[in-house]
């Protein structure tokens, strides 16, 4: 894999929109071609960047488009809530796969196999220093933790998603602020964005990037969004 300039992929996902191209076995969308096809819908719709999962969905995505690429690799666990690249081995196989970004779960949770979050990313940055980490974080506990394990990249997509922040059903503007005013590394607002109005707040609150999955990538979530909206007429 050549060697990217860093900075020069930070320069590209700042102040865009990066969409996200997922969906689990069982979902209606599952398939490698089907996310190759939203990758290239989202680069003709302008999109600055991809999130995407599964080291087959990512190759075959980066042979598609040319645009930076945050690769994941969902992997559940017996025991463990951390399925977002929770070892070391899955953030390898999502930089082998092609990802200039690799993000994980940047809680404090417990990982498979005794790891933790500071092991995983000192190893990626020393035999992968052309890779950007990101850490996928619910809080500012969680952040501030996975800034001081390395992680170039903070993001807010777990708000909301763990036990600690369950309470939270919408996008919290908010944390973003919190994050630009105690972090040091760039922050990107992830998860419950489903607006133009969302979006804009995330950019006024001081987002270096954003990314949006359901609101673009889940037709059956869009259509139900639609559907309950008639219940309100």
């Amino acid at each position: 894999m050549q060697k990217n300039d860093t900075n020069d992929i930070l320069e590209r996902i700042r102040g865009g929109l990066i969409v996200s191209c997922q969906a689990r076995k069982g979902w209606p969308m599952y398939g490698t071609d089907i996310m190759v096809a939203f990758a290239k819908a989202a680069q003709q719709g302008g999109a600055c960047g991809i999130r995407a999962t599964e080291p087959q969905n990512i190759r075959a995505i980066k042979e598609a488009v040319d645009l930076p690429m945050i690769g994941i690799f969902k992997q559940w666990y017996d025991g463990y809530d951390v399925y977002i690249t929770p070892t070391y081995q899955s953030a390898v196989a999502v930089v082998e796969a092609g990802a200039e970004i690799v993000a994980m779960d940047g809680t404090k949770r417990a990982r498979p196999n005794r790891e933790n979050l500071c092991d995983i990313i000192y190893k990626m940055h020393i035999n992968y220093p052309y890779i950007l980490i990101m850490a996928d974080c619910d809080n500012l506990d969680s952040a501030k933790y996975a800034q001081e394990c390395g992680a170039d990249i903070i993001s807010t997509t777990l708000s909301g998603y763990t036990e600690a922040t369950s309470d939270y059903s919408k996008f919290q503007s908010g944390l973003i602020k919190e994050f630009k005013a105690h972090l040091d590394v760039p922050v990107i607002a992830e998860g419950h964005i489903s607006t133009a109005k969302d979006l804009h707040a995330a950019y006024a609150n001081g987002a270096d990037s954003v990314v949006i999955g359901t609101a673009i990538t889940r037709p059956e979530i869009i259509t139900k969004w639609f559907v309950d909206s008639l219940m309100e007429v």
